[in-house]
């Protein structure tokens, strides 16, 4: 079963939500706050970051440098430039250290995947309903998971909107 064999590393989703859990528009961010990505990349630099191909293809450079990418694409003929490609869910198990740090960084799919056997969630959570929203996050339930820590409400200076970091671990 998947979770049995991957639940032995540790694996964060990290995300930024909307009011309803939206994550993404027509296969984009629904917004980019500067100082969101700069933790984004803080927090993953040096570790290994697990994504879809759809996500892949959203990133307007390819590979995330000073990280180690793997993309889960059912295509068999897909490549991606720096990255480690698999096609299943299960052969991350082969392909990372039991002590290795995993961040799964989207989309939507890949998130539900993963969701059930992630230890944590660095979410920054977008105070406004975007309309256009076609994806969403799984809901956080109070029932598996705890509040670790939480910074905000912040606003970005480019455009206006009000977020927050809520960091969260399965209890």
């Amino acid at each position: 079963m998947l979770e049995n064999r991957l639940r032995r590393m540790e694996i964060s989703l990290i995300v930024a939500t909307d009011e309803n859990n939206g994550i993404g528009i027509n296969g984009d961010q629904p917004a980019f706050i500067s100082a969101d990505l700069k933790r984004f990349k803080a927090i993953t630099t040096g570790n290994t970051i697990v994504m879809g191909r759809k996500t892949f293809e959203a990133l307007p450079k390819g590979a995330l440098p000073n990280r180690r990418n793997i993309v889960i694409s059912r295509r068999p003929d897909f490549s991606a430039p720096e990255c480690e490609v698999i096609s299943n869910p299960e052969d991350l198990k082969e392909k990372v250290r039991p002590d290795e740090k995993v961040f799964v960084i989207g989309g939507g799919e890949i998130y539900r995947i993963f969701f059930p056997l992630s230890d944590k969630i660095i979410l920054t959570h977008i105070h406004h309903r975007f309309d256009e929203i076609d994806t969403w996050f799984p809901e956080i339930s109070s029932e598996k998971w705890a509040v670790d820590s939480k910074e905000g409400p912040f606003e970005d200076p480019k455009n206006g909107l009000h977020y927050s970091y809520i960091n969260y671990r399965r209890k």
